[in-house]
């Protein structure tokens, strides 16, 4: 519905006002100056992280993929650039038992054709066993060159759930750089055009105007999640947002074969 100044036709409950487009560009180009100036502390920051000193290891230390160990170097590619995401597992789970937000992360870059072409290799690494992360690799469709770090020491192995950039010079490897929990959500674009919608992310932990709808709020479900990240969501299979035993991540809906479930299975986990 397009208003104008005659038309007083109020806000529905809970809403910002309605207004004329006048004072809707004045609003947004004053929102956009907090915009510009983001923007450039984002490049002033990443313009440091550049700068960060790096932390040299074995670049020879195994790693195993689907043609047995290899030496972490082979990730690279024969590039200069790597990035990995270090994926979490929960040992002997079903595919719906595995970290929600790792699978959330994954499946937003299914592979790196565009990192490829500007000199940047990118693998998943994961503390899973090998032949419990071939068969949930092939369920996911991922096509990302995926390893077992399984036992492997520091920067190559734990800690997970962090996304991890290495630089190579011939046999010489370093750390350059890494972050988790909200630092791993530039690798999700979907948040980012969430946080443009009208309701935004629906998460609990918002700041929304009064009344604004929480859409998939499991505040009540799971009270310990209230001021948590929980873009990770899980949902059953009708896509309601449950953290519940008949939850899978979200991306598993998506994949053939993918059945309702009763129950998590998560027996352990190496993390």
């Amino acid at each position: 519905m397009t208003t104008t100044p005659s038309d007083p036709t109020p806000a529905p409950p809970g809403r910002p006002p309605i207004v004329d487009p006048a004072d809707w560009q004045a609003a947004r180009d004053e929102l956009l100056v907090r915009e510009k100036a983001h923007t450039r502390e984002g490049d002033a920051i990443a313009a440091a992280r550049r700068r960060l000193p790096m932390l040299e290891f074995d670049g020879t230390a195994e790693v195993v993929g689907p043609n047995g160990p290899v030496p972490f170097l082979d990730l690279f590619q024969g590039r200069d650039e790597l990035m990995v995401y270090k994926h979490m597992w929960y040992d002997g789970a079903p595919h719906q038992g595995q970290c929600e937000g790792c699978t959330t992360t994954a499946w937003h870059l299914k592979d790196a054709v565009y990192l490829n072409a500007r000199g940047v290799s990118f693998a998943i690494l994961t503390t899973g066993r090998w032949d419990e992360v071939a068969p949930y690799v092939e369920f996911m469709g991922y096509t990302q060159p995926w390893y077992s770090v399984r036992d492997v020491d520091a920067p190559i192995g734990d800690p997970m759930g962090y996304l991890t950039s290495f630089l190579r010079d011939g046999d010489r490897a370093f750390l350059t750089y890494s972050t988790t929990a909200r630092g791993n959500e530039r690798v999700n674009g979907s948040l980012g055009l969430l946080d443009m919608t009208p309701y935004g992310r629906g998460e609990g932990w918002e700041d929304n105007p009064d009344g604004w709808p929480v859409i998939g709020d499991v505040r009540e479900e799971y009270p310990s999640r209230a001021r948590q990240s929980c873009w990770s969501w899980r949902s059953d299979a009708d896509g309601n947002a449950t953290w519940g035993p008949t939850s899978r991540p979200v991306p598993q809906w998506t994949r053939p074969g993918a059945t309702p479930v009763e129950t998590l299975g998560r027996q352990g986990h190496h993390h």
